[in-house]
Parts: C-alpha cells; sequence; structure tokens
C-alpha cells in the first residue's frame, strides 16, 4: 500500500534560505531513491519560513530504507539545528 509523508519545517528567524536549500538538495537526491514515487518540497505563501516535504512511496518497506539511509540521517539533523520545534513528519496511506 503507497504511503505518503508529510515533514513539516518552520525556520528559525534568518535561516529561511539556508532551510530552503537543504530542504531542495535533499529532494533532488531522494527522487532517484528506489521506492520513491513523487516527492517535492513547499513553502508556505504566507509564512517564508514555514516549508513541507510531502512524498509518496510504493510502501512503508520503501520509506523505511530512506529513512535508515546516512543520507537521510545527516539531512534530519541539518534540519533539526534549522528548525524552531521538534521534528515533525507524518505518515497516511490515501482513504479516497
Amino acid at each position: 500500500m503507497e504511503l505518503f509523508i508529510v515533514a513539516r519545517f518552520h525556520a528559525r528567524e534568518g535561516v529561511e534560505a539556508e532551510a530552503g536549500a537543504v530542504l531542495q538538495a535533499q529532494v533532488s537526491r531522494t527522487r532517484a531513491e528506489p521506492g520513491c514515487l513523487e516527492i517535492g518540497a513547499y513553502r508556505s505563501a504566507r509564512d517564508p519560513r514555514l516549508f513541507w516535504i510531502v512524498s509518496r512511496w510504493t510502501d512503508e518497506a520503501a520509506f523505511e530504507i530512506h529513512a535508515g539511509l546516512e543520507n537521510t540521517e545527516r539531512f534530519v539533523a541539518r534540519m533539526q539545528a534549522l528548525i524552531d520545534h521538534p521534528f515533525d513528519a507524518a505518515r497516511a496511506t490515501r482513504i479516497g
């Protein structure tokens, strides 16, 4: 069953550009991973410090492989240093 991941990132003041660049680089790397069907980074139209990554995976197993990659772990650690809240990602399946 396809798995959707929605990760929210609210950048600390003054690091918005860096956060956006880190997100874009991660999305570019992740697109080539097996099991990644779609991924994109988004910025709020109203809050320039608020970003999301939305991704779609073939299944939870494919996402778990992604989550365990050294590159992904480095990305999470780097983003945690740039955001003003605990890391926030939701796993979801389509209901309609």
